[in-house]
């Protein structure tokens, strides 16, 4: 895992705590700002990195990504991106139709 990705983890276990912690924490603090730095160590993923992983960080799939970081993808149930993505996780291009 690189420096990049437990960065991402970190911040994606700080979500899921925080969003748990919601339901007795007043006031509700605000995911804003969690959100917004997942969004920006996203794209400083460089080429090369994981399709799989990057799916789910662009879906916003933050615990199936959470379970890739955590070598736990087995976990993950197969959503409803099928025909999107290869089983290896890869982008699948449909061709264009014409007008």
């Amino acid at each position: 895992m690189t420096a990049l990705e437990r960065q991402i983890l970190e911040r994606l276990l700080t979500l899921e705590q925080t969003v748990a912690a919601m339901a007795t924490t007043n006031p509700k603090p605000s995911l804003a700002p969690i959100l917004s730095d997942l969004g920006r160590l996203t794209r400083e993923l460089p080429l090369g990195t994981d399709p799989q992983l990057l799916h789910y960080l662009h879906k916003h799939s933050f615990e199936k990504a959470r379970l890739s970081l955590q070598g736990r993808d087995a976990e993950n149930v197969a959503g409803n991106c099928l025909g999107h993505v290869d089983e290896q996780g890869r982008p699948v291009f449909f061709p264009k139709f014409p007008a």
